[in-house]
């Protein structure tokens, strides 16, 4: 595994159990068990950012996805296909492309988003699993720092 992937890897699970204990960022759907969160870029290292090909500003946001798959023992990482939009309290809508990225058994989901201070983003995601569509909505309000 590569020397950067580490790193991020262990930062965005952490962030995403930390959320998880305390907002439940997490939803069963069917046999998957979807993760999700949404950050501004600055809490990424230069380094990490500069690795993963993220845009690392103050008005730029990172949305991370993981799904695994609850039917099987130790519920392994499951490869999907993944595809968004955001919208603001405007209205304003913005397609997500999200890239995969796998590291060892994890795969996750990375989609960068534009923001102004106090904005609240809409998600709107849909999980594509072979033949099953799937979604997701949630919200995030964001802070320029």
């Amino acid at each position: 595994m590569n020397f950067f992937f580490r790193p991020l890897l262990c930062l965005l699970l952490g962030l995403v159990f930390a959320s998880t204990a305390n907002a439940e960022n997490m939803k069963k759907i069917g046999n998957l068990d979807v993760h999700y969160m949404a950050i501004g870029a600055t809490f990424l290292t230069p380094e990490i950012a500069k690795a993963y090909g993220i845009e690392r500003s103050r008005y730029n946001g990172l949305v991370n996805i993981s799904v695994l798959d609850n039917s099987q023992k130790n519920t392994p990482a499951k490869t999907v296909v993944m595809m968004g939009k955001a919208r603001n309290d405007l209205g304003q809508i913005k397609s997500l492309e999200f890239r995969e990225v796998k590291e060892g058994m994890a795969v996750y989901y990375l989609a960068q988003i534009k923001y102004s201070h106090e904005e609240t983003i809409h998600f709107d995601i849909d999980i594509i699993d072979g033949s099953e569509k799937h979604k997701i909505k949630f919200s995030q309000k964001f802070y320029v720092d």
